[in-house]
């Protein structure tokens, strides 16, 4: 029932976060007690709405993004570098505001922290609103949906996700940190049952070894980290299910709004749906 909430509550979030990125047209806010840093950018081409913004960004004419890039096929690396869903993404984005796309890996729970301290101007990374995560960040309208998965060994005793809750159970489940398989799993079954890591290769990693019984994350990142190691499944039932928005620091209203216009656009014209279909085939 809770996971039933939060997927309403994403939903009703990301219909008032548009409203509250603020007006298009308003220049944002420089940063409070710093030197002011980036440049206002309102030329910005082949695009209408995301044009009229005046925003500011970290370096003047980048756009920085910051990822998580374990986390295929939204982001991972071919070589050295980043590719994926988000990053495709973030380019075409960065494009529709005349800006140049430089993506930043990092650990997912870090990713917050660098957008409130200005190391870079969103965060990308297969996302969910939260109500925590709402107090130090504004978020785009949804891009995209996930769903969170269960990966366990073949032969496991869990068998569907009522396994874990079962009277009794004391199986123990992996996570990566800061994501919303950790806040969810850490609040249904307890921190002594939860081990949190530092991203999905390190979960799985322990699943194999047998310090954990199951791994609870995003789907499509599952069946990647299934297929790319022998003995592993995603159970059948989902164990919830998601919306995936950008992050911002909450005095940079204009540059959310001019992103959620780019959005707009790139859901509009179709190449949102011809991205996420390149990389998750709906046949």
């Amino acid at each position: 029932m809770k996971k039933i909430i939060s997927i309403v509550l994403a939903a009703l979030l990301c219909v008032s976060l548009f409203a509250a990125c603020g007006d298009t047209t308003a220049p944002a806010e420089t940063n409070k007690g710093a030197e002011p840093t980036g440049t206002e950018a309102a030329d910005a081409t082949e695009t209408t709405g995301a044009a009229a913004a005046q925003f500011t960004t970290v370096e003047e004419g980048k756009l920085i993004m910051a990822t998580n890039a374990f986390f295929p096929p939204y982001e991972y690396y071919e070589g050295e570098k980043i590719v994926g869903i988000d990053a495709e993404i973030a380019e075409a984005i960065a494009k529709k505001l005349g800006l140049e796309l430089v993506i930043n890996n990092m650990e997912f729970n870090s990713i917050i922290t660098a957008v409130t301290t200005k190391a870079a101007d969103m965060g990308l990374a297969g996302m969910t609103v939260t109500e925590d995560r709402l107090k130090e960040v504004d978020f785009s309208i949804s891009y995209a949906s996930g769903v969170q998965a269960i990966v366990v060994k073949e032969g496991s005793a869990i068998t569907t996700v009522d396994d874990l809750y079962a009277e009794g159970a004391a199986y123990k489940v992996g996570v990566q940190l800061g994501t919303t398989g950790d806040i969810y799993a850490s609040d249904d079954f307890g921190a002594d049952r939860v081990t949190q890591y530092n991203n999905g290769n390190e979960a799985i990693l322990a699943l194999q070894k047998g310090d954990v019984d199951c791994v609870i994350i995003d789907n499509e990142p599952a069946k990647s980290f299934v297929a790319a190691n022998e003995g592993l499944k995603v159970l059948d039932t989902a164990y919830a299910e998601e919306d995936y928005a950008a992050c911002f620091a909450q005095d940079n209203d204009a540059l959310c709004a001019a992103v959620n216009a780019a959005i707009e656009e790139l859901i509009t014209d179709g190449t949102i749906d011809g991205i996420i279909e390149k990389y998750i085939p709906s046949k």
